[in-house]
């Protein structure tokens, strides 16, 4: 019996020759990703130890990305903690060069690793085809002090991707379709695998996106088939595979989509639920009072692109705030580049440091009580952008920035 992506990288983590759905491995990290989120919980426990050490220093890296600059002095001192603790042990330490993901996409991730991350979006990896997952700190500390640990092999959902996504939609637009059509458990400890010649039209953006939203339909990971897309973004990054996985022709899945990217519309996600997902022409003329366009999701150069030619000459609606805020610091300097910037500024827009800022939802940008927010990050739970009573829509940068100029929800073809 063949096996899935999944299967083959959990049995070559594993060092085991097959593997299947169900089964139990011993695995070796490949790499472990942690942000300031939860990092000093994590040494707090790790101080606690009989014997602390740390299996393989090379293989962490540690991200300040949530809260930067710090908000306040209790922010302030976890930061301190962790930059300390990252210093003391010669771990690869990362200070507002930008969201962890977007950090890790450019910088580390491989095909055909194993990576654990201390955030749920891990995900994202499998854009480059790597096992990539999200851990709570007592699995990161383990994982740290041993370099391995277990995983229960997951099913695999296979979505086989034809044609091509129309002008003017875009990968958010497909990711929530997903979603909303298998539900926010749908596809709960399993692996959203993603193939097809449709996936060949997708760009590096595109796919990053995809993977990095499946954990909104509870997938344990995400994984795309290495083309050559992902070998020519490997090669700019100046890297090369761990191993090139595809699933064989008689690999089990769990069940098989079938989606035609030319049948894909513009999607909005109404409160407060990411599968809440309808046509965004029901949304039109919701009031909002803020636009995010940014997050590990959509705030790559891509993603700027395509919001600085919708704002072009165009003015932020009055009592509206739009934040731009670039997932890099590669992406900001390639926005100041090409001018991106100063499209958004001249428009009213409030361009902003990389960080997680308000899909954060704990920093920059949060709203009010009865304010409505529409954003391309990862969330839409109730309070997850400021208070209890505000409301998240998500939509794609495209529908966003249009949405920033009407001050109401709209699409770009409408602007």
């Amino acid at each position: 019996m063949g096996m899935t992506m999944a299967e083959k990288i959990i049995a070559c983590a594993a060092g085991v020759e097959t593997t299947k759905a169900g089964d139990i491995e011993t695995v070796t990290l490949d790499r472990l990703m942690s942000n300031d989120g939860t990092t000093h919980l994590t040494i707090d426990m790790y101080n606690k130890l009989k014997d602390p050490h740390i299996a393989d220093i090379a293989k962490l890296v540690w991200i300040v990305d949530h809260n930067i600059p710090a908000d306040s002095p209790k922010t302030a001192a976890s930061q301190k903690k962790m930059r300390d603790f990252a210093k003391a042990n010669g771990i690869t330490f990362y200070e507002g060069e930008g969201v962890c993901h977007q950090v890790m996409m450019e910088k580390h991730v491989r095909p055909g690793e194993l990576i654990f991350g201390a955030d749920s979006h891990t995900c994202a990896y499998g854009a480059l085809g790597a096992f990539g997952t999200g851990v709570g700190c007592t699995d990161y500390l383990y994982a740290m002090v041993t370099g391995t640990s277990w995983l229960l092999v997951p099913e695999t959902l296979r979505f086989n991707l034809t044609g091509k996504l129309p002008e003017g939609v875009y990968a958010r637009d497909l990711i929530l379709t997903i979603i909303g059509r298998i539900g926010a458990n749908g596809a709960n400890y399993k692996a959203m695998e993603f193939a097809g010649e449709g996936l060949h039209t997708l760009t590096m953006a595109d796919r990053i996106s995809i993977c990095n939203l499946c954990v909104e339909a509870g997938a344990k990971t995400a994984l795309m088939e290495v083309d050559d897309v992902a070998m020519t973004y490997l090669n700019e990054h100046g890297r090369s595979p761990k191993a090139i996985f595809t699933s064989d022709d008689d690999a089990v899945f769990a069940q098989v989509y079938d989606i035609d990217l030319s049948e894909i519309r513009p999607i909005v996600a109404k409160p407060h639920f990411v599968d809440n997902v309808v046509p965004a022409e029901e949304c039109l003329g919701v009031h909002i009072d803020e636009a995010f366009l940014g997050s590990c999701n959509n705030g790559r150069i891509e993603d700027l692109r395509v919001g600085a030619a919708v704002i072009k000459g165009r003015k932020v609606a009055p009592k509206v705030r739009f934040l731009v805020v670039p997932a890099s610091r590669t992406v900001y300097k390639q926005a100041m580049k090409e001018g991106l910037l100063d499209i958004f500024m001249e428009a009213g827009a409030i361009v902003m440091n990389p960080n997680c800022s308000v899909c954060w939802g704990a920093c920059q940008g949060v709203i009010g009580e009865g304010e409505t927010l529409i954003s391309t990050g990862t969330r839409n739970f109730k309070g997850r952008a400021g208070h209890k009573d505000s409301f998240v829509y998500l939509a794609s940068a495209a529908t966003v920035t249009a949405s920033a100029i009407a001050g109401e929800i709209t699409t770009a073809d409408r602007v």
